[in-house]
């Protein structure tokens, strides 16, 4: 189709990972494309391409978000999908949290969600039509051990996505949600914050446990491109589905939640994080 006449999603969190894999992949199909990010040098490649522009977009706040979307629609003039994939993950015990990495991990996950959406709905309101896709995360269905912090965001996401979907269908808006498993990103890099330092806490008996249980699984990871493909299938397929799985062990874990005791499970989640 014409450039000028293809659809239009904006995207979060376009510098790297599953935000940059899935720009590239709107651009490869045909769409024009917002990429958003906190710092739009990120975006050169990107900026390359003729159907793309990078703006500066900080979810957390709120001024910087109604000028990325303003900017969108004037530049493109509608916005057809939206994927709020911006945020990290807060790793350790709850209690060694300060209030900021508290604050700053709902910020960013769950009220920057809020911020980007509420300044799309008019517009799509307008004109009739439009897709949310709000990328969660396997750990908005079940948690593990000490992401206590980032499990309760996504969890939120989760169900404010499905309660959105139903107010938003009847005027031809859809809700919907991805959740990837385990993503060879930055994820654990950049990505991830931890609530204490090394040293000695009271979790010390606990904590190198489950660390080295998680750097056993390093590698058997889903590819960013991978769950970019289910976010373009999310925004695309006209469906009502309101939850995509991405990435096999989110498929199967997902399983095995569903079929499970509540006991088989805990005992399942004790055993995979080495406690």
């Amino acid at each position: 189709m014409p450039i000028k006449t293809a659809p239009v999603a904006l995207i979060t969190g376009a510098s790297s990972g599953i935000g940059l894999a899935a720009a590239n992949l709107f651009v490869e199909r045909g769409w024009r494309v917002a990429a958003t990010m906190r710092n739009t040098t990120d975006g050169a490649a990107l900026a390359e391409h003729e159907q793309v522009v990078v703006l500066p977009l900080d979810v957390t706040d709120t001024a910087s978000v109604e000028r990325a979307v303003a900017a969108t629609l004037e530049h493109f003039g509608r916005i057809d999908a939206v994927i709020n994939n911006a945020g990290y993950g807060l790793f350790g015990p709850f209690e060694t949290a300060t209030d900021e990495q508290v604050r700053r991990q709902f910020a960013t996950n769950v009220d920057g969600t809020f911020s980007v959406i509420r300044a799309v709905l008019p517009s799509m309101r307008k004109q009739g039509s439009g897709t949310i896709v709000n990328v969660a995360s396997l750990g908005g269905l079940m948690t593990l051990p000490f992401f206590s912090l980032y499990h309760a965001t996504k969890f939120a996401v989760v169900g404010f996505t499905e309660s959105l979907s139903f107010e938003l269908a009847p005027l031809g808006i859809r809700a919907k949600f991805v959740a990837p498993g385990v993503v060879a990103t930055d994820f654990s890099g950049r990505s991830l914050a931890r609530t204490f330092s090394d040293g000695e806490h009271a979790y010390g008996g606990t904590l190198p446990k489950v660390m080295s249980a998680m750097d056993m699984r390093r590698g058997n990871y889903s590819s960013a491109e991978s769950i970019a493909e289910i976010i373009f299938t999310a925004a695309t397929d006209g469906s009502d589905q309101v939850m995509y799985l991405a990435g096999q062990d989110a498929e199967q874990i997902f399983v095995l939640r569903q079929t499970l005791s509540e006991a088989q499970r805990l005992e399942m989640v004790r055993q995979h994080s080495g406690l």
